[in-house]
Order: C-alpha cells, then sequence, then structure tokens
C-alpha cells in the first residue's frame, strides 16, 4: 500500500495547504497528521465524531507525604533541580522539571516515591469529509513525539488495512527532528515543500538529506514560485543534481489564504490553483506507483 508523506524543511511553506488539497483528490484512503507537537490538518478537515485516547509515555515522580521522613536526599540527587521545598513541609517534585531518571525513587531511603505512568497527550481517529483521519496533539512541553509518530502510522495502517483502503496520505512535521524521522519510517514517497527564499533553499536540502540517508524517492513542489526567479532557478539546479525529482511548482496566490479562512481545500474552493494542484497529484501519485517497496 503507497504510503505518501508531505514534509518540508521550514514551517510556513506550504506543506498543510497542500496536504489539504490532495486529500480532497485521493480516492479511497486514510488522513494522518503526523505533526503532532503543532497539528493544523484538522482546521481544513474539520473532523467529527473524534474518539481520543490518552498517550501515555514515560513516569513521573511523586513524593508520597505520608512516608517522606523530609531528608531532603532526592533534592541533592536530582540532577534537574526539580525538587524544592513543600509550602506546607517536606518536598515537592515540579513536574515540568522531572525527567523521569528514577534515581529519587530508586535511592530514597524511605522508598516514599512513586513512580506513575505520565499521560503526555492525546491520539485520536476522527471522521471527516474526505474520510478517516489520525491526528494527537502532545501536551506542551512534552516529549516522546518520534514514539507517538510511530503509533499513529502504526494506526493509520491497521484502519488502511481494515476498510479496504488503497493509501495513507500523511501531513509530516517541518524540519528533520525525531518525528520527521519517524514520519519517513516505511514510507514510499516523500514529498518536499520548499519555497524560493534563502531559509527555504537551506532547509530543502537537509531534509533531502535527511531522505537520502533513509534512500527515499522524493518529489520536491516549489510553492509561491514566482517570488524569487533567481532562487527558484537554484532549487530546480539543486533537484537535477541530486536526484530529486521535480514535479512542479505554484505560483504565489491570494486564493490560498481565501480558502483557508472559508476552511475549504484549494481544489473545493476552485480557481486557477485547483487544476495545478490536480497536475501536481497527478504526477505524485505516478511517482508513488513506480517507487520500490520501502524495506
Amino acid at each position: 500500500m503507497p504510503e505518501i508523506v508531505v514534509i518540508s524543511g521550514k514551517g510556513g511553506a506550504g506543506k498543510t495547504s497542500l496536504t489539504a488539497a490532495f486529500t480532497a483528490l485521493a480516492p479511497k484512503k486514510i488522513l494522518c497528521d503526523l505533526d503532532v507537537d503543532a497539528p493544523d490538518l484538522h482546521i481544513l478537515l474539520d473532523p467529527h465524531n473524534t474518539v481520543r485516547n490518552d498517550f501515555v509515555s514515560g513516569h513521573l515522580a511523586h513524593i508520597e507525604p505520608d512516608l517522606c521522613s523530609g531528608c531532603g536526599q532526592c533534592r541533592d540527587w536530582c540532577r534537574f533541580e526539580a525538587i524544592s521545598p513543600h509550602a506546607n513541609g517536606g518536598w515537592h517534585i515540579d513536574e515540568r522539571r522531572c525527567e523521569g531518571c528514577k534515581t529519587c525513587v530508586v535511592l530514597c531511603p524511605q522508598q516514599a516515591i512513586a513512580f506513575s505512568p505520565r499521560t503526555c497527550g492525546y491520539s485520536a481517529v476522527s471522521d471527516t469529509r474526505f474520510g478517516r483521519l489520525v491526528h494527537a496533539q502532545l501536551d506542551p512541553g512534552a516529549e516522546n513525539s518520534g514514539r507517538l509518530v510511530s503509533l499513529l502510522k502504526k494506526k493509520a495502517r491497521e484502519l488502511a488495512k481494515k476498510d479496504g483502503l488503497d493509501l495513507i496520505l500523511c501531513d509530516g512535521a517541518p524540519g528533520i527532528a525525531c518525528p520527521v524521522i519517524s514520519s519517513l519510517s516505511g514510507a514510499t514517497l516523500a514529498v518536499l515543500v520548499t519555497e524560493p527564499t534563502p531559509s527555504g533553499i537551506h532547509d530543502l536540502t537537509r531534509v533531502a538529506g535527511l531522505c537520502d540517508h533513509f534512500r527515499l524517492p522524493t518529489a520536491v513542489i516549489i510553492n509561491k514560485a514566482d517570488l524569487n526567479a533567481e532562487a527558484a532557478a537554484r532549487i530546480k539546479t539543486f533537484c537535477t543534481d541530486g536526484g530529486h525529482t521535480l514535479v512542479g511548482s505554484l505560483p504565489y496566490h491570494p486564493d490560498v489564504t481565501l480558502a483557508m479562512v472559508q476552511k475549504l481545500t484549494l481544489p473545493e474552493y476552485g480557481g486557477p490553483l485547483a487544476a495545478s494542484v490536480a497536475s501536481l497529484w497527478d504526477a505524485i501519485t505516478t511517482l508513488a506507483g513506480q517507487a520500490p517497496r520501502p524495506l
């Protein structure tokens, strides 16, 4: 089953707007928003019938006041300065600072520190007008985004197989960190959305290098291509020299914002960009069909 992941080296390149547009064009697919730190695909897809599950990852230390002798040794052992005096006496662990290393739990002479599973956010499955959407949200400052992305992809694959769907279409996170690496795992094709700016070119080279490392076929889209013709030409040269397929480009156009304000995808909104997006999607699906099966 093809698995297409739309990513970009930087935020604001138009990745989610294009992913949403592709959702309106792709038949028999399941959608997956893998940007678990700041998801926004749901804004355009307006999900409903949402079923949520807590995302539990790691542990959090907690001092049991009835067992604590007040010796303060836990504070001396904590390298993260998460333990401080409590207003009512004894000691308190600041969960924002606790890294779940378990040092205080193991070394407490009174065994007065509990080590409870930590809820870091939630995962969800929702219905949309374009099909099911698998998505999630981490709590502010929470970790293990890579593991949460892996869980989302596993769920999407299970649902796609159960419902007899032909495609998994994913909106990835920007950058090249853990959630992006997890997003690319098992993918058939990575669609790299960039823009003709210094930061756009710089971050395209980084995310393209990441795909090269994993030997993952790529398709490049230059968004807002008419903003800087010279920079767009540099991107085309980079794609040719690096073996990255440039499937096309889109101009800067107010219809993107106008459609977004109405919570519509570009194919739904219509206008001159709708046909261009459809051509891009045709090229992407052709590449995905030609790509070797992921390892």
